[in-house]
């Protein structure tokens, strides 16, 4: 097997299984952990210390350790928020959420840096063109990482699903479901038929044994790497400054192209934020029940998977502007849908519906976002992903920090507007980039500082 699609896969799975324990926890935080909003409190803590993570973090773990030691390091923080839910309060989940969110920067931005190192390096060794082996390697990523989601939530969907107890909602209860939810912590089966403390120690062992899992293959069986950047700047990286790595990051926002790319980056965050913490809350667990989350999430996460590869592959005939229209037609009618939509269990296949064009968009923003990232910044990588996950991770300390204060459809509007706007600043991205340099060769770019990357179509 060649050597760079090994390591691909490793990350790929190790991933997986980590994932596979976040992603079903971070599906059942507003559900499971509903008393004074504290799941979603938890979220919007983990993202905002994120946030911080991405501003200094990334560069001085990356060349400090290398990808490898990075990503295996960074997965450790995941374990410890799955530790806290065993017993969730306060002085648990919000310690170990911070934890988390210090991880979660250097974890994504290492896991970047790898994938599009590991492609530039296959690219030029065989002679294809780099943009197409890191889209390629992206998308069987993605591929990968999003099947954790189908895994993930099917584990929690079958646990929970063993609990005696259950309910008949009335249709008193159906009127605060849907966009003009009720605010308040005591529909339905959320608080009054909570799965038993035994199935939720069962559910969190299971996520733990898989975290600890993802941590041992990738100290096993993943190959270290450095980028050219990272040892010619090795001396200077010897005793890193909280300041010179904290400026780093945010030297990056000089390029009008990343400023013109955070619309579209935070929207990552928002839409996201929204199907785990609002629609998993107001609409599945309001009309269905706590144990059809994971199910409901289970068809966003098939979806998401094969298009993630999909995409990947097509990308390079369809270009990644007919992706971005796919992807905003699909939320924009998903949006407008759910503002009118009213939950009610006898229209039970509706609510897969919803899931699976939110996963069929979701991989377009991550699988087309993160290509994009790595094309447009080649030289600056460890910058531009650290902004990546600042910004995707402002866009989910709002959604969660509103969640338990807005109703659904003004969340809603919220969402359409960042929509638009994302892609009113990525069209600017396209245009500067076709003005810049049209036809303009790869090398010659490279001397112009490596600020664009290839023109061919994603």
């Amino acid at each position: 097997m060649e050597r760079n699609l090994k390591n691909v896969l490793v990350i790929s799975f190790g991933f997986f299984f980590l994932f596979t324990a976040y992603g079903g926890l971070q599906s059942l935080q507003s559900s499971l952990n509903s008393e004074e909003g504290l799941g979603v409190a938890s979220l919007s803590v983990l993202y905002a210390a994120l946030i911080l993570s991405s501003m200094f973090l990334p560069p001085i773990l990356i060349k400090k350790l290398g990808c490898k030691w990075t990503i295996a390091i960074s997965m450790c923080c995941y374990i410890a928020f799955s530790l806290g839910n065993f017993y969730a309060s306060w002085y648990t989940l919000i310690p170990t959420s911070v934890i988390l969110g210090l991880g979660g920067a250097p974890l994504w931005s290492a896991k970047c840096t790898y994938l599009t190192i590991a492609g530039t390096s296959y690219a030029e060794k065989a002679g294809k063109n780099a943009e197409d082996i890191i889209n390629q390697y992206f998308g069987v990523f993605f591929l990968v990482f999003q099947s954790s989601g189908i895994c993930g939530n099917l584990i929690s969907s079958l646990i929970l699903s063993q609990s005696s107890t259950n309910v008949s909602i009335s249709e008193e209860d159906l009127e605060c479901c849907g966009a003009y939810n009720c605010l308040t912590d005591t529909t339905n089966t959320t608080d009054s038929v909570k799965p038993s403390n035994s199935l939720i120690y069962t559910l969190l062992g299971v996520y733990t044994a898989s975290g600890v899992l993802a941590v041992l293959l990738v100290i096993i069986f993943l190959d270290q790497i450095k980028s050219d950047q990272a040892e010619t700047e090795k001396e200077k990286l010897d005793a890193p400054s909280f300041w010179s790595t904290f400026l780093a990051t945010f030297r990056h926002l000089k390029d009008k192209r990343q400023c013109l790319l955070i619309p579209l980056t935070m929207y990552s965050g928002f839409e996201q934020g929204f199907l785990s913490g609002d629609y998993t809350k107001t609409y599945v667990t309001c009309a269905l029940g706590i144990q059809y989350v994971g199910f409901v999430m289970i068809c966003f996460a098939a979806v998401n998977s094969l298009c993630s590869l999909l995409f990947g592959k097509i990308s390079q005939f369809t270009g990644r502007k007919f992706l971005f229209a796919l992807a905003t037609v699909a939320n924009t009618a998903s949006i407008i849908a759910l503002l009118l939509w009213k939950p009610h269990p006898k229209q039970f296949a509706v609510f897969f519906v919803f899931p699976a064009l939110w996963g069929l968009a979701d991989a377009v923003w991550q699988t087309q976002t993160n290509g994009l990232y790595g094309i447009l910044f080649e030289k600056h990588k460890e910058a531009a992903f650290a902004n990546y996950r600042l910004w995707e991770s402002l866009g989910f300390v709002i959604a969660y920090g509103y969640s338990t204060k807005l109703q659904a459809y003004i969340k809603l509007y919220i969402l359409l507007s960042v929509l638009v706007l994302s892609m009113v600043t990525y069209g600017a991205v396209e245009y500067l980039e076709a003005r810049s340099s049209p036809g303009t060769p790869t090398a010659t770019k490279k001397e112009n500082g490596g600020a664009h990357s290839q023109e061919t179509s994603m």
